[in-house]
């Protein structure tokens, strides 16, 4: 039995553009709230570096670098001085 009081045509194209928008919307927005969410555990996470411009390690010296390692015990002071007394004649 053939019903003809449909949409036609256009009312199917305009359905078909609907749903793929739809899809591409909520994939979009999906995929958005996730990047934003693990960019912001990103940022709280202790002794990770800054993004450059942010006062990261990019923009440190190598002087604060050599005192933060030695702060934190990876390296002893005598490795602390040799490497700074190096740093500072290569100036």
């Amino acid at each position: 039995m053939w019903y003809d009081g449909g949409w036609g045509w256009g009312g199917w194209m305009m359905m078909t553009v609907a749903m793929v928008l739809f899809w591409a919307v909520l994939i979009v927005g999906v995929v958005a709230l996730v990047r934003y969410v693990a960019g912001s555990r990103r940022r709280q996470e202790p002794g990770s570096p800054s993004p450059r411009g942010e006062g990261g390690w990019q923009d440190r010296g190598a002087e604060s670098l050599l005192a933060e390692r030695f702060a934190r015990g990876e390296i002893d002071e005598d490795e602390y001085r040799r490497r700074l007394a190096v740093l500072r004649e290569h100036r």
